[in-house]
């Protein structure tokens, strides 16, 4: 048997994705987390369809719930004076349109997470600089926790979990995988995000071309060798198609 540095780069990422589901890990939008479960708020959002339009208004401070948003807005006036009155927004996530009643503070990754359920773009800096939080909207790759999703109706917004769904870019998940591009994970929805992008605007990326792209995105376990390996083979698959 042929040992561990023998091995192709195939094969020990089977292995190790094989290993991790042996040891009861779960693959939550597109990161590996051994042991890690939601948060409550975030699990009841994963399990639960998003509205398309909201018919039940709960007040985030009490927990009453409204038939309408003008019962909350008068709850709020005369129950919580001087808090912040949540709103609605519509937003348009990976093709379907959605309703969410949120603080205007709220960010998109924010959002994503406890409103619909889309756990792939992940809060890790909060700052805006590593890139792990990455999402397309009307295809610019931007950080989801800077963006206030107020911002974003009336844009198309495409995570990490819509890329993963639709078969034209199954070659790009399926190099990413082959070429084991990714270590603990948290940050490989990001990359990939900004792959997909990449590879929107130019088809035959160089491997310059790649770094360029991938520039706003950090990884801590140091997978940047990996990324345009697979981006350039993922790139070689979709053009023979």
């Amino acid at each position: 048997m042929a040992d561990e540095g023998m091995k192709t780069n195939q094969e020990i990422g089977l292995n190790r994705r094989n290993f991790l589901k042996g040891a009861g890990a779960v693959v939550a939008g597109s990161t590996l987390g051994a042991g890690l479960t939601l948060s409550s708020e975030a699990a009841a959002a994963a399990a639960a369809e998003a509205p398309t339009t909201i018919t039940n208004f709960k007040c985030p401070v009490c927990a009453k719930d409204f038939n309408t948003y003008g019962g909350l807005k008068a709850h709020f006036s005369q129950a919580h004076p001087g808090l912040v009155l949540p709103v609605t927004t519509k937003l348009k996530v990976n093709g379907k349109d959605y309703e969410v009643l949120i603080e205007p503070q709220w960010t998109l990754q924010r959002t994503l997470q406890f409103k619909l359920g889309l756990t792939g773009a992940k809060q890790m800096c909060d700052r805006g600089v590593c890139g792990s939080c990455s999402v397309n909207i009307d295809g610019r790759t931007v950080l989801s926790c800077s963006t206030l999703a107020v911002e974003c109706e009336g844009k198309s917004i495409e995570t990490v979990e819509g890329i993963a769904a639709d078969p034209k870019w199954r070659s790009l998940i399926q190099s990413y995988c082959k070429w084991d591009a990714m270590q603990c994970g948290y940050c490989t929805p990001g990359f990939v995000v900004s792959a997909k992008a990449l590879l929107e605007k130019n088809p035959h990326p160089t491997e310059n071309d790649c770094k360029q792209a991938l520039a706003g995105n950090i990884c801590c376990c140091g997978t940047y060798p990996r990324h345009p390996t697979a981006i350039i083979e993922a790139a070689q698959v979709m053009g023979k198609a």
